[in-house]
């Protein structure tokens, strides 16, 4: 069985640890932390793995996972490098960044390390509730083709759906990614805060947010994003789009231009679907 140490043991680093730990792909090993006590944590979360406090601590491994925020990456590659240097045995590291590539392991890469990227595309809110999500989530892998297999049948087996994205491609998926979750609190407290602004009651907001996200989800997954659309940008009410514009930024002006945005988008993604209902429905 491969070794596996782990330097930044965040929500992901911690669910993805878990989870190996679990299925037994990877042997744990040593898990470095900014804090002891938090790669303490990390370990007895994982139930495996042994904390150290310095990376001159960290015994040789199979393989490395740099799960810590995108702007320590190059940095943290640096180090190991600098503490590792040229290996005998060609060790994959791989990082967790969507955003990012293999591109930010080039310390490493120059000394003969292979070198990846694998991002989940799941919202991390916890670790604990990350386990219980992760069967099922979509891995985008990205590196040559010697480091992505190791990757692959890893991530595979812990219940995930892996893919390939090239490295210039990396900005625009994740921005894809950024899109389909981490906006949507966004707009959803935008909506609450305007009802409230508007006087709707305090305690009818939580009823609102679960019925009217879970029809939405619901309808999305059902029948696709664009038969799902709905409201005046589905309809192509382009003045009453107009109207609730003025009012919104006269609200809030980065709501207003946040409206006026999607609003254009929606009314774009209305007329493709009309298109290609029209296109469909034409004999041939």
């Amino acid at each position: 069985m491969q070794t596996l140490n782990i330097m930044g043991a965040g929500r992901v680093g911690q669910t993805l640890g878990h989870l190996w730990q679990q299925n037994r792909s990877f042997a744990l090993q040593d898990v470095l932390t900014r804090h002891a006590d938090t790669a303490e944590a990390a370990c007895a979360f994982m139930r495996g793995g042994t904390p150290v406090g310095e990376m001159a601590g960290m015994r040789p491994a199979d393989v490395w996972m740099l799960a810590v925020p995108d702007a320590q990456i190059r940095a943290a590659a640096e180090s190991l490098a600098q503490a590792r240097g040229p290996q005998t045995t060609a060790p994959l590291v791989f990082h967790c960044s969507g955003a990012q590539s293999s591109d930010s392991l080039e310390a490493l890469a120059a000394m003969g390390w292979r070198t990846a990227s694998a991002h989940c595309i799941l919202s991390f809110a916890s670790a604990a509730v990350a386990v219980q999500q992760f069967a099922g989530t979509a891995c985008a892998l990205e590196g040559p083709a010697d480091a992505t297999a190791t990757l692959h049948t890893a991530f595979t087996a812990i219940q995930a759906h892996c893919f390939t994205v090239q490295r210039e491609h990396k900005l625009l998926y994740h921005a894809a990614a950024v899109f389909a979750t981490n906006f949507l609190p966004v707009i959803q407290q935008t909506a609450e805060d305007a009802w409230r602004a508007t006087g709707v009651p305090e305690a009818l907001l939580p009823h609102l947010r679960e019925s009217l996200l879970q029809n939405a989800v619901a309808n999305i997954t059902r029948m696709g994003p664009s038969k799902a659309l709905t409201g005046p940008g589905a309809r192509g009410d382009v003045e009453a789009i107009a109207k609730q514009a003025e009012v919104v930024t006269a609200w809030d002006a980065k709501a207003g231009a946040a409206y006026v945005a999607l609003s254009d988008l929606a009314l774009r993604m209305a007329k493709a679907s009309k298109v290609t209902s029209t296109d469909t429905a034409s004999p041939h």
